[in-house]
């Protein structure tokens, strides 16, 4: 007997694959549905899908030029769906979690209606379409999960009035906007937190990613509970399958190329790789490398800072424009370059030859450029929050493997200190980088994880 295996997409995957300056979450995916086709060459996958206008075979041949995994086409099939574009951002302007959510119950009805596998398992962090697919095919969820929707985090912010990426100067100044917005955001952390517990495996990629899915687990709302009671709510009150906690799984990191860089004779190149979105904060790396110079002028003449990384739209290039007048207003534009859309080769090359990755943002919940810039030989250097300090840049037999900031000022000092190691001190952590990157973040270790969260049981029941 053959059963079909559904491996949730629910994405423009040409528009993933063709990104510069990511493909975590695509790799996830695609790394697999690889393994399952090597050990269980039974199992049909099939990967639900928004690209109407591409065939199998040319999404193949992209993840096989982008991420070099080989797929069978003979157990994987695609189902395109035309609803995509209710979970996009520029569709909902406004109340965006909420409008996307909804709009990936309606697609997960249109999955539903074209194909019911024997079991669904989630990538894109729909939890909302979980109700939809166990309510209507009647069959078991599974996901692995990159981040939150919202988080307990999230709701503090906005309770606090505290102004964030997230929660707009407009409103944290607003008291009337405030409880307005922490109203809305309770309701849609309960209803979240119900659709996580449909669920029969969680699969979350970092430390960071489990502590804030297992809160939302765990998360009641008394008010709220007596409300959802009443018809027709009390149908999310009834699906719930008891899970309470996630499995870290971490994502596959492909390193191979990488780890064949040369450790030594580095460029003072401070690198960073990252998409140009509000979140991953540019503008302190700019403020943390015009302090470097200020406070030590001897890094002045020959150090360099590359921002690297991928524009979506127009509102990263406006973002992007921001940065480019911020360095002149620094009087650092001359030691700064901007590479936007920079194809995966050039990439690869400014990492053989750079001495140090910066990573700014606040709460990265994994960090996978921050593995690749270990595996690469790059000397870390990361905020002191998140997937980058609690599960990659992490002490090797109490020895460093990188160096964790929090604002412009110890970002410099650390750059700085990264700077000034010794050529053994240096060549030291470089070598302790690269082995631990190259060990715990390998597609074996992520293969393992994958396996062991179960989801053979729903497949092939006993």
């Amino acid at each position: 007997m053959i059963a079909k295996l559904f491996v949730s997409s629910l994405f423009s995957i040409r528009t993933a694959i063709s990104s510069n300056a990511g493909g975590g979450g695509e790799r996830v995916l695609w790394t697999a549905i690889a393994a399952l086709q090597h050990t269980e060459p039974n199992v049909v996958n099939v990967v639900y899908s928004g690209d109407t206008d591409a065939s199998k075979t040319e999404i193949i041949s992209k993840v096989k030029a982008r991420f070099d995994i080989t797929l069978d086409p003979t157990t994987l099939h695609f189902v395109f769906l035309e609803s995509r574009w209710l979970v996009e951002d520029k569709t909902w302007p406004r109340f965006t979690m909420l409008g996307q959510s909804l709009g990936s119950m309606y697609m997960a009805w249109e999955a539903m209606s074209k194909l019911i596998p024997d079991l669904f398992i989630d990538t894109m962090g729909f939890a909302f379409s979980f109700h939809v697919v166990n309510f209507l095919g009647g069959i078991p969820v599974g996901a692995y999960v990159h981040y939150p929707t919202i988080s307990t985090d999230m709701l503090e912010r906005v309770r606090a009035r505290k102004k964030w990426h997230t929660n707009a100067d407009s409103v944290s100044s607003s008291g009337i906007k405030s409880r307005a917005k922490l109203f809305y955001y309770r309701v849609f952390m309960y209803y979240y937190a119900r659709s996580l517990r449909v669920a029969r495996f969680l699969m979350v990629n970092s430390s960071w990613t489990k502590n804030h899915i297992d809160a939302v687990l765990q998360h009641s709302d008394f008010l709220l509970e007596a409300f959802s009671v009443i018809s027709p709510f009390v149908t999310f009150h009834t699906l719930n399958a008891g899970l309470t906690q996630a499995n870290i799984v971490y994502p596959p990191c492909d390193t191979r190329e990488m780890a064949q860089f040369a450790l030594e004779n580095r460029e003072k190149i401070i690198m960073s790789v990252a998409q140009f979105r509000p979140e991953k904060d540019h503008a302190a790396q700019l403020l943390a490398f015009a302090r470097l110079i200020h406070v030590y002028p001897e890094h002045a003449a020959t150090t360099r800072l590359l921002l690297l990384g991928g524009c979506r739209n127009e509102g990263d290039a406006v973002r992007v424009e921001g940065l480019r007048r911020l360095a002149r207003e620094l009087k650092i534009e001359n030691r700064v370059e901007f590479i936007i859309n920079a194809p995966y080769p050039e990439m690869l090359g400014l990492l053989s030859k750079a001495s140090i990755g910066m990573n700014t943002m606040v709460d990265e919940h994994f960090g996978i450029n921050v593995v690749e810039y270990m595996a690469a030989g790059v000397i870390p250097v990361v905020h002191a929050s998140g997937g980058p300090l609690k599960d990659i840049v992490v002490p090797v037999g109490g020895e460093l493997t990188g160096y964790h900031a929090d604002s412009p000022e110890t970002f410099a000092e650390a750059l700085h200190t990264a700077l000034t190691l010794s050529p053994p001190e240096d060549l030291a952590i470089r070598k302790r980088a690269r082995t631990w990157a190259l060990q715990r973040f390998s597609e074996e270790e992520f293969m393992q994880g994958w396996h062991e969260s179960g989801w053979r049981r729903f497949v092939f029941p006993q």
